[in-house]
């Protein structure tokens, strides 16, 4: 099994991959190809979105050359299976596709504005605002960001005794799960797209040595939520000074 950073290719289902896959049939095949003619498929199937082909082709020919050799009878027939794997991904590519089409177009007719404000915020696809939007209703409904939050069960309970208080806090979760799995799941999203978020992510991260993922993603969907209340109460779409 090759390591994250040994990869070839970021998207090991993508384009180039399939397309390597179906034309090499046997790991030898790679090995044997040319710099020339790998680098040529690379830049046509990836459309120039690889940086830097030649470097790709000699990870990829490492790649082949430390993996376990297939005898070329039985080669044929997985080559066949992964070429039906792929269509198979393609159809329900487009299924999905055509799935969230039909959320966006929906959840545009019902809340217009809603739906900018947060489709303005890094990170934040048209299915988790949809989701979002739809569990919440109306932000007018919540007094501030902290009923939300309760609502959302991305708060804490209390944990402590006399002056100690406890590192290992457990989160509430008693509120709507589905908002809270969205609010989850779009906070991850907005701390690979804003560096403050990030920022804000790794600090956590660092002030504890036990649960520190669990910890760090909900206290940054907490400072989430924040934001997420302050711009749709105030109908004002995402900007650095009020992701704060």
């Amino acid at each position: 099994m090759l390591k994250k950073e040994d990869h070839p290719f970021s998207n090991k289902y993508g384009a180039t991959v399939e397309a390597i896959l179906e034309q090499y049939v046997t790991n030898d095949d790679i090995i044997e190809a040319s710099i020339e003619e790998l680098v040529e498929l690379i830049e046509s199937k990836s459309r120039g979105r690889i940086t830097d082909p030649e470097e790709t082709v000699k990870i990829l020919k490492a790649a082949a050359n430390g993996s376990y050799r297939l005898d070329r009878v039985v080669a044929e027939p997985i080559t066949l299976s992964i070429s039906s794997s792929f269509n198979c991904i393609r159809a329900f590519e487009k299924e999905l596709k055509a799935i969230e089409k039909a959320i966006e177009h929906t959840v545009q007719g019902l809340n217009p504005v809603e739906y900018q404000i947060l489709k303005s915020i890094p990170g934040i696809g048209h299915v988790y605002v949809a989701g979002i939007l739809a569990e919440i209703g109306t932000i007018k409904a919540f007094t501030g960001n902290g009923a939300l939050a309760k609502y959302c069960g991305i708060v804490w309970k209390e944990n402590q005794s006399g002056n100690f208080r406890a590192e290992d806090t457990k989160m509430s979760k008693a509120g709507n799960r589905y908002l809270r799995y969205y609010v989850i799941e779009a906070t991850g999203s907005v701390i690979n797209n804003c560096p403050e978020y990030k920022d804000f992510y790794d600090k956590k991260f660092a002030e504890t040595t036990t649960h520190q993922h669990k910890r760090a993603l909900a206290l940054t969907s907490r400072k989430f939520l924040r934001m997420l209340f302050r711009l749709l109460d105030k109908s004002q779409l995402y900007s650095l000074e009020r992701s704060r």
